[in-house]
């Protein structure tokens, strides 16, 4: 049954990639996997391989050229899932930051609760985040308040990349029309939703800092978000929003 897919880009994610993928498969829904590598040289792609002749209905890869962008691999899944006939699209990090249990909540949210998005956030009940340093938590968290009050999105986790989507907002918002790539993608997202008037659930959850691998995170990065905040908020005061 083509129902939920769970989005998983990758990037040198090999001490993660089989234990996370064993994990969504154990879970009590018919969840699919699908990875979106970017041609990581240490091996994570050909572990997904050696995994699909165990899983050849539920797990998916799609390999790139290379290191393109957060935001462009979710796109690439996004646009796969559509295709494919998915109606419940999740996003999910390798590293278990996420807790995959916590997928049963979005799931639930968007599927029996009626949600259009389901945001696992780690701010919408204080804070919830568990081996980051305080700068990173500080960082994070007032990114999210700055999000919020140039916005006007009534969203406490802006930057959170743990999410449901049921299939017909990824439709309604032009995939191809998405500027950003690094966390500004992910506040993107959000805002569109928002714009285009879907219903928007955050769900609590508790963030838990990689213990194996290494971080994504750098200053071009954040300062994208930073800035494309701003020009998100400004470009929509010209463009439509009817759906």
């Amino acid at each position: 049954m083509k129902e939920s897919v769970v989005v998983i880009p990758t990037y040198n994610e090999i001490e993660n990639i089989q234990a996370i993928i064993r994990k969504v498969f154990s879970l009590p829904h018919p969840f699919h996997v699908l990875i979106i590598d970017d041609n990581s040289p240490d091996g994570t792609a050909e572990a997904v391989e050696r995994l699909q002749a165990e899983f050849p209905e539920q797990l998916f890869l799609e390999r790139r050229k290379g290191k393109l962008g957060l935001g462009t691999a979710y796109i690439h899944g996004f646009k796969y899932a559509l295709r494919n006939g998915y109606r419940y699209i999740f996003e999910m990090d390798a590293d278990f930051s996420h807790n995959p249990e916590d997928l049963l909540h979005l799931y639930h949210a968007c599927a029996i609760d009626g949600y259009d998005l389901a945001i696992g956030s780690r701010y919408s009940n204080g804070v919830n985040v568990v081996n980051w340093p305080m700068s990173r938590v500080l960082l994070s968290y007032f990114a999210s308040k700055y999000v919020r009050f140039i916005t006007g999105m009534p969203i406490h986790d802006a930057t959170a990349g743990f999410k449901c989507y049921r299939s017909h907002v990824l439709e309604t918002i032009n995939l191809d029309r998405i500027r950003f790539i690094g966390y500004a993608f992910q506040i993107e997202m959000k805002f569109l939703t928002y714009k285009f008037g879907f219903k928007i659930k955050e769900v609590p959850i508790i963030f838990t800092d990689r213990a194996k691998g290494q971080s994504k995170m750098s200053k071009g990065i954040i300062k994208e978000a930073f800035l494309g905040v701003i020009q998100m908020k400004l470009s929509s005061m010209f463009r439509s929003f009817s759906r």
